[in-house]
């Protein structure tokens, strides 16, 4: 029977010294499947994603990558894998052409499929028509698309992705999806990534995993996410930092539990959710709060990570001793 899992993580368990950035993590992502890592920083993504590119070792659990066990063959684990960090990493003096050759020559693809491989990268990234172009002159979009193809060429079952889309424009983070379901849908390539955009999860994902504290604390369809932490509704203002303290406070008068983030301040809309939201109002003008949006909405992926982290996904608070241990090679 062959394996119904691209990903299976077992138990996991990754230990710096006496901190534990990896606790007991067990995640299974199907084939085919694109799959949204999410958590705060210092939550313990950047460790899992390390292990399952064999950078990493375990502490304890089993890693297993299209039925081939990291620990056992991380070398043939490996080449069902391509890469997209997060970090985007072209030779700005080299052509999209001569950029993809490295690349595929890194990859041991032999010489005479290599221009096979290259025409499929530069059509995939939609990049054709400037394939004798300098990859230096190319806009960050352009650049993004030629990294993701790049990490293609050896035709690989699963890409993983750490935040692929993080400083991009609204028009080129759609050619990114755009890119993504492709090659999720047309070549069948299972897709992992992160994102700090809870939007693009929501968009993009079959599934989400919310991981915090080194331990899985959600999995699930956006749609399932947003059902299980039970709010019908949720009532959001923002305005100016100063200000925020004193829309909290206006919202405990009216009945709202606030939680304070950044630029704004968000409760559960709960009974009566639109009776509160006009109280709510009226407060706000009588108190001469200058406030720059007032929302209802249902939840979205953005309040579940809310709830569940306590914090946002761009939030910058966090357990950063992983991470250093990491640098420094411990």
């Amino acid at each position: 029977m062959a394996e119904e899992y691209a990903i299976n993580i077992d138990n996991v368990v990754k230990k710096f010294g006496d901190f534990t950035a990896v606790n007991g993590v067990s995640l299974k992502i199907k084939k085919g499947e694109i799959f949204g890592l999410l958590g705060p920083n210092g939550a313990g993504k950047s460790t899992t994603i390390s292990m399952l590119l064999g950078l990493l070792t375990p502490t304890s659990g089993r890693i297993i990558i299209n039925g081939t066990d990291m620990k056992n063959d991380p070398a043939e684990a490996r080449t069902h894998i391509g890469v997209v960090t997060q970090e985007t990493v072209v030779e700005p003096e080299l052509t999209a052409e001569q950029n993809l050759m490295i690349f595929g020559r890194l990859y041991h693809i032999p010489k005479s499929e290599m221009e096979k491989s290259i025409e499929f990268a530069l059509e995939l990234s939609d990049l054709v028509q400037f394939r004798k172009v300098y990859a230096g002159t190319f806009s960050g979009g352009m650049k993004r698309r030629l990294e993701v193809s790049k990490s293609l060429m050896h035709t690989p079952d699963i890409i993983l992705l750490d935040e692929p889309t993080t400083g991009l424009d609204v028009q080129n983070r759609t050619q990114i999806w755009n890119l993504l379901r492709e090659i999720n849908k047309k070549q069948g390539v299972t897709v992992l990534m992160t994102t700090q955009y809870l939007e693009e999860a929501d968009q993009l994902c079959d599934r989400i995993g919310i991981i915090d504290h080194g331990k899985l604390i959600a999995l699930g369809t956006p749609d399932e996410l947003r059902k299980s932490i039970g709010l019908s509704s949720v009532i959001e203002v923002t305005a100016d930092k100063e200000e925020l303290q004193k829309v909290a406070s206006i919202f405990k008068k009216v009945g709202l539990e606030p939680t304070v983030l950044n630029n704004r301040v968000t409760a559960p809309g709960g009974n009566n959710a639109t009776k509160k939201i006009e109280t709510l109002l009226s407060s706000l003008s009588t108190a001469k709060i200058n406030v720059r949006n007032v929302s209802m909405h249902e939840p979205t992926i953005d309040d579940v990570f809310l709830k569940l982290t306590g914090s946002e996904a761009r939030d910058t608070s966090g357990d950063y001793k992983g991470r250093a241990m990491v640098s420094r090679g411990r």
